[in-house]
């Protein structure tokens, strides 16, 4: 298991703590939960570097990576519509979206095809995702707007995502 590996193992664990300081209900709870938030953010980032920086990228990571980033989102948006910040409608789509690439993501794998790695648009949303999840924490007016906006665009890397995979697994 190399070091790469290891921190996005470690950004499994963060979904769990992430919940349990969000609904701790200590006065500084939304504060703490961003820290956590941020972290597996910069840990996603930091992991992503050293793997190409040395050589370390494996099917594993390839695979475990985005699903981690997933699993954190998946949390995120579901205490948001708990807390009533977000509606459950945005939730829905939201989760069919994350679901639906899990699940395809497996079934390619189980069905030995070769996995692809996150591109510059897979980032891009992941990184929107988390400004926007930072909007709704704080309460920023229009966050929810801007949570369709970025679900929206969540689609179009998807489908982006598909005909790139269905090209290199097409020989």
């Amino acid at each position: 298991m190399n070091v790469p590996n290891l921190l996005t193992l470690c950004r499994f664990a963060l979904v769990p703590l992430y919940l349990v300081v969000f609904f701790s209900g200590h006065p500084y709870a939304t504060q703490w939960a961003f820290v956590v938030l941020l972290t597996a953010g910069l840990t996603d980032i930091i992991d992503g570097y050293l793997a190409r920086k040395y050589k370390q990228v494996t099917d594993i990571g390839i695979m475990l990576d985005p699903l981690a980033d997933k699993l954190m989102m998946i949390a995120v948006i579901l205490s948001f519509v708990l807390t009533g910040r977000i509606s459950w409608l945005a939730a829905v789509v939201f989760f069919v979206r994350d679901i639906g690439m899990i699940v395809g993501s497996a079934l390619f794998h189980l069905n030995g095809k070769r996995p692809l790695p996150a591109n510059a648009l897979g980032k891009a949303t992941t990184v929107l995702f988390y400004i926007t999840f930072l909007l709704i924490m704080f309460d920023y007016p229009y966050a929810e707007n801007v949570l369709w906006a970025v679900i929206a665009f969540s689609f179009v890397t998807s489908f982006n995502y598909l005909i790139k995979y269905k090209r290199i697994n097409a020989t």
